[in-house]
């Protein structure tokens, strides 16, 4: 399908120069890797009309002018019903984009299933500027749950920190699996309790990393593997290797609009075959009660 884009020159990371357009092209190119992480699950869209130093706002639900052909899901909110976009195409996603979305956050759970997730995350993003500590926090989170005989992928988020994830078969609910993370999370804390913490409230952080589980909870979101970030040299959220953490150039923007199809072009996505990986929780909350 051929997407007009409107006001395609209009420059949309000023210090990069990038434009709509470019984002476009981006967006298309970047769709094979992109789409089996983003399809079949509701769409929350952090918008720049005018570009990243202009007003922004996040859309969860459809608006009246979208076209017919965008795929859509009706579900539960707290005070009725919602329908949010779903990405079920490279078109959709560049038209979308033409609507000023730069980034691209996706639930948790697919459309059919919305109160059975799919993914368990953990947010890690640094107390200061130490990337080091992040690094840190997601081996010993990779670790801890590999005790509990659960396979973890790592993410940059594009942003400041890590996202560690875990595939998982549809089988519990948002509690029981928000539950599982926060006793994960609490274990790690009495193991390290100089270096994280479960503290809500930054002033009760005292230097230490927030293993943030929060996400994990009927309609909160994730960045999407691949999504664009609304900061300078347009980064992207980049799936790595875990290997990849000993590299000492890694960073949450290392990978961006710049270098990431350089990238793609040398190794594989290490998330291609994340959901030959779904994991059932049974078998780690038993170790866990144990």
């Amino acid at each position: 399908m051929s997407i007009e884009i409107d006001n395609a020159d209009k420059v949309f990371f000023p210090d990069a120069g990038y434009t709509k357009a470019d984002l476009v092209a981006y967006y298309r190119r970047v769709a094979p890797q992109m789409l089996p992480h983003v399809e079949n699950r509701p769409l929350t869209l952090h918008r720049f009309p005018d570009g990243i130093d202009g007003v922004n706002f996040i859309q969860k639900s459809v608006a009246e002018h979208y076209p017919d052909w965008v795929e859509r899901v009706t579900v539960d909110k707290e005070d009725g019903r919602i329908t949010h976009a779903l990405a079920a195409d490279a078109d959709t996603v560049a038209w979308l984009v033409d609507q000023g979305t730069v980034a691209f956050h996706v639930w948790l759970s697919r459309a059919d299933k919305p109160y059975r997730p799919d993914r368990l995350i953990f947010d890690l993003d640094p107390p200061g500027d130490d990337f080091a500590v992040v690094v840190r926090a997601a081996r010993a989170v990779r670790a801890h749950l590999g005790q509990l005989g659960l396979e973890a992928f790592v993410m940059t988020t594009g942003s400041s920190g890590l996202h560690v994830t875990v595939p998982l078969e549809r089988r519990h609910d948002f509690e029981c699996v928000r539950d599982f993370a926060a006793r994960v999370a609490e274990q790690l804390v009495a193991q390290h309790p100089r270096d994280f913490t479960t503290a809500h409230r930054k002033d009760k952080r005292r230097g230490r990393l927030y293993l943030d589980i929060r996400r994990n909870a009927y309609a909160q979101t994730g960045i999407a593997p691949y999504s664009l970030r609304a900061k300078p040299g347009a980064p992207v959220a980049t799936p790595l290797d875990w290997d990849e953490l000993g590299d000492a150039k890694i960073g949450p923007r290392r990978f961006h609009l710049g270098n990431i199809f350089r990238r793609l072009a040398q190794r594989e996505c290490p998330w291609a075959d994340i959901d030959r990986h779904r994991q059932s929780l049974a078998a780690a909350i038993r170790r866990l009660d144990e």
